[in-house]
């Protein structure tokens, strides 16, 4: 069995290819109960996003599946013809399908590397698949060890940690400030749309106080209705701003609305008390000069790109850290992967052997029927200790060597050498039955097939 992964992303289709190929979340269990009824196609997941398809697969030949998996995506999507579709994408098989999936769970395939939402994504997509059953053993581990490593990247480095959003930038130097937002005001003037997601992340990161003031009242009552905040007269939000720890400026105003003097008296009245203004507008609309304020932190458009880019060169760093953690991940995962291969053929060996074990105690046994129940245990335990040594070095070498180059060659000649790929003993004729060990009672009798050279010795006694 194989593991494939086929699809697209952002990296290599256009958002209008992309968005043909999506598949709405309604339809996702039809489409994975057709994907699984391709010939040769086990186990499958299908993890849509606006920024990926992909499908991941258990097959039982690569080139076929990648066939199966397309034709797939093309009968799924008729608006698509082959021709547009297949430019656009990628195939990995073995590791590489492993390591794919295990970078985008831990976002490192992501167009903001260190995005939460890819995790949650591919938890859903995981979920469907199990809600449908069109996932097994390998996919089931694969899947879940993605999660894992994403969890581990997200732990042991910091790529999620460091905004690379203009306004998320502003919520984390605004945690900088004050190291707690829950007991913090926030004026928000203007709507701009940077302003109100810089606003959002706010009120998720504890903020509970939030004010809002626009030209037009009307719109600043339904942002407070949305925001949970309370509307301001625009004309008064300059008294407004000593209530304010935050003031977040995004308006279309071609001149500044804030000046130093304004920020002095808001801080005179906070009793000095620090105050954190951003402005995101451009033009701007906080007088530069509020920098020379005392315990006034201004911040523009141009400082939180800086920010940001700082932030994505940090991110890229970590992001190497979490390739390395991942290329560790895969090796172990190709190693258990790997180690099913060698599975079934121990599991036969150790069938047959105890087969034969069987097969040969019950005939002693039959004729030594005059021995007590503790003896005929004593019987059985010898057959057993004898056979457990005879394969045991045969069952280390298998599983020590099964990740080697050599791997397929032991298990190959396991099942030559023990014939594992022939009927069960009890299924065989009498025939092959002649080479087998006779055995002679308790009083010397002979069995009733002898090897012909015994006979002969007979004869010549």
């Amino acid at each position: 069995m194989h593991v494939i992964v086929v699809g697209l992303s952002h990296k290599t289709a256009p958002v209008e290819i992309r968005e043909k190929l999506a598949v709405p979340e309604s339809r996702l269990g039809e489409a994975l109960g057709r994907l699984c009824s391709y010939q040769g196609v086990k186990e499958g997941i299908l993890l849509s996003t606006c920024n990926r398809v992909e499908v991941y697969s258990v097959v039982e030949e690569v080139e076929s599946g990648y066939g199966r998996i397309q034709e797939f995506l093309a009968d799924t999507h008729l608006s698509l013809s082959s021709e547009q579709l297949t430019p656009h994408l990628y195939c990995h098989t073995g590791d590489r399908a492993v390591g794919h999936l295990f970078r985008v769970a831990a976002s490192l395939d992501s167009m903001i590397i260190g995005e939460s939402q890819i995790l949650g994504q591919l938890k859903d997509a995981f979920e469907v698949a199990l809600a449908h059953k069109t996932t097994g053993v390998i996919m089931n581990k694969v899947v879940k060890k993605a999660i894992s490593v994403a969890k581990r990247v997200r732990t042991e480095t910091k790529i999620s940690e460091m905004a690379v959003s203009v306004s998320y930038a502003a919520v984390e130097l605004a945690k900088k400030i004050f190291s707690n937002l829950s007991e913090k005001t926030v004026l928000l003037v203007g709507a701009g749309e940077m302003a109100k997601l810089a606003a959002r992340h706010l009120i998720a990161q504890g903020v509970q106080h939030v004010r809002i003031t626009t030209r037009t009242p009307q719109h600043a009552i339904e942002l407070a209705d949305r925001f949970g905040g309370t509307p301001v007269l625009f004309e008064q939000f300059k008294d407004e701003m000593a209530a304010a720890d935050i003031v977040l400026v995004s308006t279309g105003a071609a001149h500044y609305l804030i000046g130093a003097e304004d920020v002095q008296r808001a801080v005179d009245k906070r009793g000095n008390r620090p105050m954190f203004l951003i402005d995101i507008s451009v033009p701007r609309n906080i007088d530069p000069a509020v920098r020379h304020v005392d315990n006034a932190f201004l911040f523009d458009i141009d400082d939180l790109k800086l920010r940001v880019q700082q932030n994505r060169a940090e991110r890229l760093q970590e992001a190497e850290k979490a390739d390395r953690m991942v290329g560790e991940e895969v090796l172990a995962t190709m190693e258990w992967m790997k180690s099913l291969e060698v599975t079934p053929t121990i599991v036969a060996l150790r069938n047959r052997v105890d087969e034969i074990k069987q097969a040969e105690v019950e005939k002693v046994l039959g004729r030594l029927s005059h021995l007590s129940q503790q003896d005929r245990e004593v019987v059985e335990g010898l057959a057993s200790s004898i056979v457990n040594k005879l394969i045991h070095r045969t069952m280390v070498t298998l599983k020590s060597e099964v990740n080697s180059s050599n791997g397929p060659a032991f298990v190959e000649a396991a099942r030559r050498f023990f014939h594992l790929d022939k009927p069960s003993i009890n299924n065989q004729s009498e025939q092959e039955h002649v080479d087998r060990p006779q055995y002679v009672s308790a009083g010397h009798e002979t069995s009733e097939q002898e090897e012909p050279e015994s006979a002969v010795r007979k004869q010549a006694r």
